[in-house]
């Protein structure tokens, strides 16, 4: 009796073992190099989703977020990522346009791609347009192996920063902007406009070093995070460059491969999540950063000068066409966002007219 017991209670310990290490088997922590520093709203935002995967997998999957440059440079985290040197990397999936400029088309497809996609009706096109499928097709063009996911759209960004107020396109092309990278970019420069990409914690020391005399970054909550208004006290929230941007969490295909499907499925629902929290969280986080900007800062709101809107929509068409007319992929990504707002755009432009004046009818009625 003695030794069934024994025998018994020897197996029950040995279950308890292998239970516990199948347990810790399953744990996996995925580190993600982000692109910018640790105060960003961006980072907030990707901890909360980090949160929601650790809810969903009952803590099986771990999401740690790393600093920029806390393994690998800024410029070198999507090949850290591709090479395993880190499980995951944050950033706009257009900041690897020179990889592939169809990066730009889903990170931040200049002038709403050039056919009046804004940041609502982009989300729609990646859901239920064929956008996410030609998103995962976008890594094996590039030749990464990688598992991208969208998480945090945002726009229309601020047209910027300036000196001065600017009435007209020659006022604005006496200015050093910094730009985003990429097409957004290069299409600013094509009008004209001397513009100068980097990263965003280099853009305030430049500003006030003179190295540049204007800038965007993104809009009221962030921009005034980087302590823009600091040097600057003149803003355009009016712009074209990025009236769709997504930032995207990238995790090495291998670690995706290795995760169960139930940890697959929570990463997809959270990220599926983040995007409406995202834009959530960004309407009432800059409507505060903007009053407080006005009223306490000095900063003075200006309207876009109506010239660059046409200026900058021509030039974006014509880098759109050739792009497309040199890479088939570019081409394929572009033919389906302009066959997704033929059917989309002329609806949801038409109903968007209603709440911008309803906006606008509130906001003129408090001065």
């Amino acid at each position: 009796m003695v030794r069934r017991l024994l025998v018994g209670f020897g197996c029950l310990i040995a279950i308890t073992m292998l239970t516990a290490g199948l347990t810790l088997a399953k744990t996996v922590k995925i580190r993600v190099q982000s692109v910018i520093p640790a105060k960003a709203d961006e980072v907030t935002m990707l901890n909360q989703f980090g949160k929601d995967v650790s809810d969903l997998t009952n803590g099986e999957v771990q999401i740690e977020v790393l600093p920029a440059g806390a393994v690998v440079g800024v410029k070198e985290t999507l090949e850290a990522v591709d090479k395993g040197l880190v499980e995951g990397g944050f950033a706009w999936t257009h900041y690897w346009s020179g990889y592939h400029p169809a990066a730009m088309l889903f990170g931040s497809p200049v002038a709403g791609a050039g056919v009046g996609i804004d940041n609502i009706a982009f989300i729609s096109w990646f859901m239920y347009g064929g956008g996410r499928e030609l998103y995962d097709q976008l890594w094996t063009e590039m030749g990464m192996n990688i598992k991208g996911f969208m998480l945090q759209p945002v726009g229309p960004e601020a047209l910027g920063w300036f000196k001065e107020p600017i009435t007209s396109m020659e006022d604005f092309r006496k200015y050093r902007f910094r730009t985003p990278p990429g097409i957004p970019g290069q299409t600013y420069k094509d009008i004209g406009i001397a513009a100068v990409a980097m990263g965003g914690g280099d853009i305030l020391p430049a500003l006030e070093k003179g190295v540049i005399d204007a800038a965007e970054w993104c809009c009221p909550k962030p921009d005034s995070v980087f302590g823009f208004q600091k040097v600057l006290k003149h803003y355009y929230l009016q712009g074209l460059h990025q009236v769709v941007v997504n930032a995207d969490i990238y995790i090495n295909g291998d670690v995706w491969k290795k995760l169960t499907p139930h940890q697959q499925k929570a990463i997809e629902v959270a990220a599926n999540a983040s995007l409406m929290k995202s834009l959530a969280y960004r309407i009432y986080e800059n409507g505060k950063a903007l009053k407080d900007l006005t009223e306490n800062h000095g900063v003075i709101l200006h309207d876009t000068p109506q010239d660059y809107f046409k200026a900058y929509m021509e030039a974006a068409k014509a880098t759109l066409e050739k792009n497309a007319a040199k890479n088939p992929f570019f081409k394929k990504v572009w033919d389906s966002q302009k066959a997704f707002a033929d059917v989309a755009v002329p609806f949801w432009a038409g109903a968007q007219m209603s709440n911008a004046n309803l906006g606008m009818a509130f906001s003129k009625s408090k001065k």
